[in-house]
């Protein structure tokens, strides 16, 4: 059984999805402290030719509160200027018709908690994208949840029966491989490859949102990206 337990991003690069579906249960790590700066409520688009963040507007945000702890804003007046905002870079884009009433869609999720927002969005666009794996929320999981950092995520792998954890490339100093083999699990690092389309006539621009890849891609052209990856 493989496991994958990630924070929930806001409409994160092609890699997360990569993540979800190369497992075969997915876990939104939601009782975890939300980091300022990070992706929860952020990530980038192609804004005239750059790389330019856009952001979900939350309420009482703080690091010292989980993420399901938090308020996404719903805010109509700013959800219209981003739509639009998405709307101008991406109108002439070849999937646009298909893909922005899903972007609409998800921007004007009503959903109060900043964590059951995101899992909105990270299981629309899974469904989008006919990714079928499992998706389990951490907070509904009976679990010791004074266990700190890897120890929490083993505790998780072993409750759900997993005998392989994946984890994104960037968590290599996070985890030890030791300690996961004594514990029976495999631990392994998914980087993925480089991934490359035609964005407009621009100069490529790499992990962008995967609004960018969902704009420029068909369906079918993204579950063969879905793919293209490394294990570690």
């Amino acid at each position: 059984m493989k496991i994958g337990i990630m924070q929930p991003y806001f409409f994160p690069y092609i890699g997360y999805w990569q993540l979800i579906n190369a497992v075969d249960k997915y876990v939104i790590y939601d009782d975890v402290n939300f980091k300022k700066g990070g992706w929860i409520n952020r990530n980038r688009i192609l804004i005239n030719g750059e790389a330019k963040f856009i952001n979900l507007k939350m309420k009482g945000a703080s690091p010292n509160k989980l993420i399901n702890e938090i308020e996404a804003a719903n805010d109509k007046v700013y959800n219209r200027k981003l739509l639009t905002t998405i709307d101008k870079c991406y109108k002439k884009a070849p999937y646009f018709n298909e893909v922005f009433p899903i972007i609409r869609e998800i921007i004007n999720c009503d959903k109060k908690n900043l964590a059951n927002n995101l899992e909105y969005s990270i299981r629309r666009i899974s469904k989008y994208l006919s990714i079928n794996t499992e998706i389990i929320i951490s907070s509904n999981i009976s679990k010791n949840n004074d266990l700190k950092a890897q120890d929490k995520i083993i505790e998780i792998c072993r409750i759900l029966g997993g005998s392989e954890y994946y984890n994104a490339i960037g968590g290599r100093k996070l985890y030890s491989y030791k300690k996961f083999s004594e514990s029976g699990i495999e631990l392994k690092f998914l980087n993925t490859d480089p991934i490359e389309y035609k964005q407009f006539n621009n100069d490529f621009i790499n992990n962008l949102s995967i609004i960018d890849v969902m704009m420029f891609n068909s369906k079918e052209d993204i579950n063969d990206k879905l793919v293209k990856f490394k294990l570690l």
